[in-house]
């Protein structure tokens, strides 16, 4: 119980150094689109139900713009199956993840020999990625274990969250572990009162993941926003412009989180 606590508290108080320091420093590096996905077939969902429009615009961040013709990274149906025998992981997530994935993989295949299978599309909330899960658990079965980097683009409407993250855990099912990246948004680009309601919705976003923890014994949260909070300097040094890695410093440590989570499983 004591243990529980501390790793409670140690959450809250990371989220708080999170939005001072945020307060504190000034982003000015423009948001990139990531990489493309590679020829030949891949693994994609059908359309997901969930519409780009009327999605957010209470909540101080704006609206979630259309985001399916962004630049995307999918994996081939046979990379999939492949993973899936070597009971590798599976990755779902936004344009952090197109952007890193490549970079990932092969930290994960030197320090862990895992193979990774990704599903990364720039701009998707975590709804479609979830419909996306659904459809690789259904077309090809899942590993044992699935990563899924997503949240960034819920700070348009923070509210839907909490289900998202359930619904991903039902699809899991208790037997899989399922590694959560959380997150950190406040697009430097976009004015003071924007950064400040960026910063508000993904606290939001990494307390609604911290109760899902307490609710699902197997999901396992990637601190993210607590390791750019233990330095308040790293809200310039490792992000270019408020959410996105820098190139290599900030890449490289989020990367490390997240090996360093599935190590630790």
């Amino acid at each position: 119980m004591r243990t529980k606590l501390l790793g409670r508290l140690t959450v809250d108080l990371g989220l708080l150094m999170v939005t001072c320091a945020v307060l504190l420093s000034v982003l000015v590096v423009p948001a990139g689109r990531g990489e493309r996905s590679g020829p030949g077939r891949s693994a994609e969902a059908p359309v997901s139900v969930a519409s780009d429009s009327g999605i957010g615009g209470g909540y101080g961040s704006g609206q979630l713009s259309p985001w399916r013709q962004q630049s995307r990274s999918i994996s081939p149906d046979e990379q999939v199956r492949r993973v899936r025998r070597e009971d590798g992981i599976v990755m779902f997530g936004d344009s952090i993840s197109v952007q890193d994935g490549k970079s990932l993989a092969a930290l994960l295949a030197r320090r862990t020999g895992d193979s990774l299978a990704v599903h990364n599309w720039s701009g998707q909330p975590t709804a479609p990625a979830i419909d996306a899960l659904q459809h690789w658990a259904d077309r090809f079965g899942l590993p044992r274990r699935i990563l899924l980097s997503l949240g960034s683009n819920d700070i348009f409407d923070p509210a839907r969250f909490a289900a998202q993250v359930d619904r991903a855990m039902r699809i899991a099912g208790p037997d899989r572990t399922v590694f959560w990246v959380n997150v950190q948004v406040a697009r430097s680009k976009q004015t003071a009162a924007a950064r400040l309601a960026d910063q508000r919705n993904s606290q939001w976003i990494n307390l609604q993941l911290a109760a899902a923890r307490q609710r699902h014994p197997n999901l396992r949260i990637v601190p993210w926003a607590e390791f750019l909070a233990s330095g308040p300097q790293r809200l310039t040094t490792h992000l270019r412009d408020g959410v996105h890695t820098s190139v290599p410093l900030g890449q490289r440590a989020r990367n490390t989180l997240i090996v360093d989570a599935v190590r630790a499983g």
